[in-house]
């Protein structure tokens, strides 16, 4: 019976070990997100980070079908922390974001990189890509068009 308690105690004490280790290489501390906001929202956002893009909507005009097009939305951080980018989604699977996955710093500069196969696609077409960051609010959205005319006609 010893022996028994002995080794549940044992793996339980391995197990928390284990469990409780951030050993993620590479991964971001959490030191690097401040979120001053508080249940009562009488929090400070002045020291949040936040994305200043050129533009946030992209017109590739008439494309023919077929065509696969790319953009880059380009920003900098003009908060006062760490720009943090946990996830970028789009409306499509025709659309594919590509984005940093390191912290921005304040006053740093960066893109998402979009890019549309126009393959299957006909007439005008809207899309709409999702950022999620740590910034106030936390979600972004950007947004592409095109025309997309069928191979052989004219632009």
């Amino acid at each position: 019976m010893h022996f028994r308690i002995s080794n549940i105690l044992i793996f339980f004490i391995i197990g928390f070990i284990f469990f409780s280790c951030n050993t993620e290489p590479g991964g971001i501390s959490t030191d690097l997100i401040n979120n001053p906001n508080t249940a009562s929202g009488n929090g400070d956002s002045s020291l949040l980070p936040a994305f200043e893009f050129i533009e946030e909507t992209h017109d590739f005009r008439s494309i023919t079908e077929g065509e696969t097009v790319a953009f880059n939305f380009n920003f900098t951080n003009s908060g006062k922390s760490d720009l943090i980018i946990s996830d970028v989604s789009t409306s499509c699977g025709c659309t594919v974001p590509e984005y940093p996955k390191t912290p921005i710093r304040p006053g740093g500069k960066g893109f998402i990189k979009v890019t549309f196969n126009s393959a299957g696609k006909h007439g005008y077409q809207t899309k709409n890509i999702v950022i999620v960051a740590n910034t106030q609010p936390n979600v972004t959205q950007l947004k592409i068009k095109a025309q997309v005319v069928a191979a052989g006609k004219q632009k």
